[in-house]
């Protein structure tokens, strides 16, 4: 039954901020591609074919003394002539009030949630207003408490430890806990927000900054104004306020971080503008303006988050090599693959990741050559097998691409996806796969995509009957495991490593290692390389000889642990422990817990207590993820 509600604001500074006018814009129509089978999304309650939101206006208060984010969001709606009823997806929020446009109060209901195994009750429940002939509609609301697309940290949990700071991370499915909107990718949005802060606090998002539109109240707190003009899937709208300040790395590009990082910020991703360039010449024009980056705090839960006009990085990025900089390479091929052109659908994730894997790579070879590139690609392959072995091997179902939304297999929507793209190049030639590449972003720019629209392009502009029959596009795209065809990259730079793990694992001193010039990747190989059953006294001499566990590589750290768990060394504990309590990104944590549980009743003693001590320091996203492993013993 649709009901009328309202809600008692317990924080009245809402009153202070003027709501915004609508933003006038053309607005795009819905793609027809969401009209297809393979573009239903099991994550959205969302009925974009009867009415769809075009542009969310946003003006929002930080709150961080009860850690939430309240004020209003107004809806621009894209409906059919009969449509009368407007559905959003809510995961948590407290709604206040729902008007039209005239401000005349709208009837709504909140409904019952999906009993959807991958995701739970992260999906949250449909918000259904009766919107009658109204198209727009106004939400006064407060975030959801515990909302897991926020994280609030206290000072100490900071670089400079005196303010507070907050970071949102809305991918897949997350935003719904903080914006009332229709919380599916291939329901493009435009945006603009006001942020009201507390003064000495400075907001980013993923829009562009109006320089001439910051207001101070003179009250203890300050507004920013932000626009995004392009039509965006929805979980690219992001949000941070902390004590920030800025770089510039190039005319177009700069870092944004605490103070007392922003140096070495700066330092590490200053081949950005140079990536950029690279990007460019590949596959056509940067589309978005500027391309800034943001440090974030550790509890970060991602190497990065390709937020347009504003990545999100983590700072264990930060080895002073730049080794670990294809992250950075990867987030901006984003800026063409994911943003541009988006998976309609998070069963086709890999239209978004195997691409800018792809594409990631191509971006370093320019840059560094094609030694580099192909060491990246080829530690990338030995992933992948794993993923694949760890799934239950080349027949089994979560090792497809298109597939269960949520439910690939490790990393495989990233480096089998990018290995079918490396195949099609190899095929075809570079020079036609590069041409095709390019005009595929053209001619898709700003729309949602799924794998049959890929296929149909791909016959359509690039393959012949014949080699698209010789690569097994279905195959690779709609089976399981690696077809016999995969093309393997392989490194001299890794070989060399290869030879010094051999000498090792044959009984070789741990002290003839020659670790000297290594790039993470270099480490990466030998460390996941060296046999799983040590003893004790081999293990003690590995880690004095290269000094693991007091590495300050945080990859290097998680890649021992993993090896020393294996093995139920002791020694290694405390410095694990440390660990765990500093670094929230996933890729880097989550081994260490999943290797602890394994080893039964030891490791699981272990994995509680550090869960126990660190899970305030992590993102709601990162603490859900050690809960479900927690929970598989």
């Amino acid at each position: 039954m649709i009901r009328k509600a309202t809600l008692a604001f317990s924080v009245a500074a809402i009153a202070m901020v003027p709501a915004l006018s609508a933003h006038a814009q053309e607005r795009q129509a819905p793609a027809p591609v969401l009209t297809t089978p393979e573009a239903q999304d099991a994550w959205t309650y969302a009925e974009p074919a009867e009415a769809r939101v075009s542009h969310v206006s946003l003006d929002l208060v930080t709150d961080f003394d009860h850690r939430r984010i309240y004020g209003t969001a107004t809806l621009d709606i894209t409906a059919a002539d009969d449509a009368d009823t407007l559905v959003l997806d809510d995961a948590g929020l407290q709604i206040g009030a729902v008007t039209d446009g005239e401000g005349r109060a709208l009837p709504y209901e909140l409904g019952a949630a999906k009993n959807v195994d991958a995701m739970g009750e992260a999906l949250g429940r449909p918000l259904t207003i009766a919107i009658g002939d109204a198209r727009q509609v106004r939400i006064d609301y407060v975030s959801a408490l515990d909302a897991s697309a926020l994280q609030w940290l206290p000072p100490e949990a900071t670089a400079g430890g005196e303010k507070p700071f907050l970071f949102s991370q809305g991918q897949p499915i997350s935003n719904r806990s903080w914006i009332p909107t229709q919380d599916s990718p291939g329901i493009r949005q435009s945006w603009d927000a006001r942020i009201t802060v507390p003064e000495g606090l400075v907001p980013v998002m993923s829009g562009v900054r109006q320089a001439d539109d910051m207001h101070e109240w003179g009250n203890g707190w300050t507004s920013y104004r932000f626009v995004m003009d392009n039509p965006v899937p929805p979980y690219l709208i992001a949000l941070a306020v902390g004590d920030l300040t800025h770089r510039d790395l190039g005319p177009r590009s700069g870092v944004w971080a605490e103070p007392s990082m922003v140096d070495a910020a700066a330092e590490e991703f200053g081949d950005v503008e140079a990536m950029i360039d690279a990007a460019e010449d590949l596959y056509g024009p940067y589309r978005w303006g500027r391309y800034d980056m943001l440090l974030l705090p550790p509890s970060f839960p991602y190497g990065g988050m390709e937020n347009p006009v504003m990545t999100f990085l983590t700072p264990t990025l930060l080895t002073g090599d730049r080794s670990n900089t294809d992250v950075v390479a990867h987030e901006l091929a984003h800026s063409w693959s994911g943003n541009l052109v988006t998976n309609a659908s998070w069963r086709d994730s890999w239209l978004n990741e195997g691409f800018t894997t792809y594409f990631e790579n191509r971006i370093m070879e320019s840059l560094y050559g094609a030694e580099r590139a192909a060491m990246y690609a080829d530690l990338d392959r030995g992933a992948m097998i794993a993923d694949i072995d760890d799934a239950g091997g080349m027949d089994a179902p979560s090792t497809r691409l298109h597939g269960e939304p949520g439910e690939t297999a490790g990393q495989l929507d990233y480096f089998k996806g990018s290995t079918f793209l490396r195949t099609v190049e190899k095929a075809v030639g570079r020079d036609r796969f590069d041409a095709w590449l390019r005009s595929y972003f053209d001619r898709f720019a700003f729309q949602p995509q799924t794998s049959a629209g890929l296929i149909a392009d791909m016959r359509a502009n690039l393959l012949t009957d014949a080699e698209f029959a010789a690569i097994g596009v279905e195959d690779w795209i709609y089976g399981p495991g690696l077809p016999d065809n995969a093309v393997h990259p392989e490194s001299e730079t890794l070989k060399a490593v290869d030879a010094q793990l051999a000498a090792f694992n044959a009984g070789g001193p741990a002290s003839a290692v020659d670790t000297e010039g290594w790039a993470t990747q270099q480490w990466l190989r030998f460390l996941r390389g060296i046999d799983r059953t040590q003893d004790a006294a081999r293990l003690a001499e590995l880690d004095e000889a290269l000094n693991l566990s007091n590495s300050g590589n945080a990859y290097v750290q998680s890649a021992w642990f993993e090896l020393a768990i294996a093995n139920r060394y002791e020694p290694a504990v405390p410095a694990m422990r440390a660990f765990l309590d500093n670094v929230g990104r996933m890729l880097l944590i989550r081994p260490i817990y999943a290797g602890l549980v394994e080893q039964g009743d030891w490791g699981m003693e272990i994995a509680r207590s550090a869960f126990t001590q660190s899970r305030s320091g992590y993102h709601p996203i990162a603490a859900n993820m050690v809960e479900g492993i927690l929970a598989s013993e």
